[in-house]
């Protein structure tokens, strides 16, 4: 339990019956459109390709409806330890969890969209004290971006990535950590690669599933493996990015479906569930409705459709050409990932790396799609940074 003080108090969420019967409501209520036009049995992923398949979404809307509990999430998450701060004006929520070892490190995670703090917490526990005495530990911190879950919502523009990554060195600072690690993927790998950046002072060392390097390298000298890698990266941006240019260009009018119409919020995440994760039809080979539904339901909730997409608005392709981390840096690229960065491109930015794995499975979920193998993965990575750093 962190000390709590005059800029850190504790945080309990408590969704109304109301809110939580008016979601039911909702869901018996909706209005659906036919089936797609492209149909085919499954398992197939073709059965994908004009989005999510209303079967599918049918057969989620009825569990959400009369078989989820969202109660337990809320139990979950209050048994791990949540928190409210506020930094420049805005209130940030995060979950904390220190360790009882004495010898654990300080941990940010981050997540990205369509995710949240959901995407964590089967993680945390594990992470924060292991079963293996030998393993490392660490004091686990996750916050919620601004304008997801229980973070406030910006009312003006500025809070990017680079902002982001500030308020997090703040954030920690005020639990008592002045030196930690970093790690993160989507949006968080970039906050994290920022962290890394900006901040060497206070970052021990990253880890990430998110490498972006400079603009304008060539692939001259790449392997045919690393080849595929930035051709199927530019495939994704030139054809299947749809839902980030929208988001990036007009996230108040995709807005005002997110946050009317809970049917409309469920077929926009998870489809990229589905798209992202390392399965051949469905995302649930290998995530739980369950946790789908925790993630999905919070945006809900908090009703932050709108405000969680307007993270693309801020910081869509923005990171800092000249960035550079010099901190020692472990980078994993899942091959079901939907950008994959070739290492020598990697080296540019990231000048200190000190593990690079690509695994055989996992996607853009690792910790929901392979949580085992992240736990693991990145505990080794860590081990690495921490051993560079000393």
């Amino acid at each position: 339990m962190p000390r709590l003080t005059a800029d850190v108090q504790a945080f309990e969420a408590h969704a109304s019956d109301a809110d939580l019967d008016d979601l039911r409501a909702r869901l018996v209520a909706a209005r659906l459109p036919e089936a797609e036009t492209v149909r085919h049995a499954a398992p197939d992923p073709r059965r994908w390709e004009q989005g999510v398949p209303l079967a599918d979404l049918v057969d989620l809307v009825d569990y959400w409806r009369t078989g989820y509990d969202w109660r337990s999430f809320e139990e979950r998450l209050d048994r791990i330890g949540q928190f409210r701060t506020t930094i420049d004006g805005l209130g940030i929520h995060f979950l904390h969890r220190r360790s009882a070892r004495a010898d654990a490190t300080p941990l940010i995670l981050t997540h990205g969209w369509p995710g949240s703090i959901a995407e964590f917490i089967d993680v945390v526990d594990e992470l924060a004290d292991p079963e293996d005495a030998e393993a490392p530990a660490f004091h686990v911190v996750v916050p919620s971006l601004p304008g997801f879950g229980h973070s406030d919502k910006p009312a003006t523009t500025g809070w990017g990535t680079e902002k982001i990554a500030a308020a997090w060195v703040e954030l920690m600072g005020r639990l008592g950590y002045s030196r930690f690690a970093a790690q993160g993927g989507d949006w968080g790998g970039n906050i994290t690669t920022v962290l890394g950046g900006r901040f060497p002072e206070h970052v021990l060392g990253i880890h990430t599933t998110f490498a972006q390097a400079p603009p304008g390298l060539t692939t001259e000298g790449l392997t045919a493996i690393e080849r595929r890698w930035t051709e199927e990266t530019r495939d994704f941006w030139h054809h299947r990015a749809a839902y980030a240019k929208q988001q990036a260009t007009r996230p108040q009018t995709i807005g005002y479906s997110l946050v009317d119409s809970p049917v409309g919020l469920l077929a926009w995440i998870l489809d990229k569930f589905a798209e992202w994760s390392d399965t051949e039809d469905s995302p649930f080979e290998r995530i739980s409705r369950d946790r789908v539904l925790d993630n999905v339901t919070l945006y809900w909730l908090t009703r932050t459709g709108a405000s969680a997409a307007r993270i693309y608005y801020e910081s869509h392709d923005s990171l800092d050409p000249g960035l550079r981390v010099d901190v020692p840096s472990a980078i994993t690229m899942y091959p079901r990932d939907i950008e994959k960065c070739p290492r020598p491109w990697a080296q540019e930015r990231y000048r200190q790396i000190v593990r690079w794995r690509s695994p055989e499975i996992g996607g853009h979920f690792p910790s929901l799609e392979v949580p085992d193998f992240f736990i693991r993965d990145l505990r080794e990575g860590l081990a690495a940074v921490l051993a560079a750093d000393r």
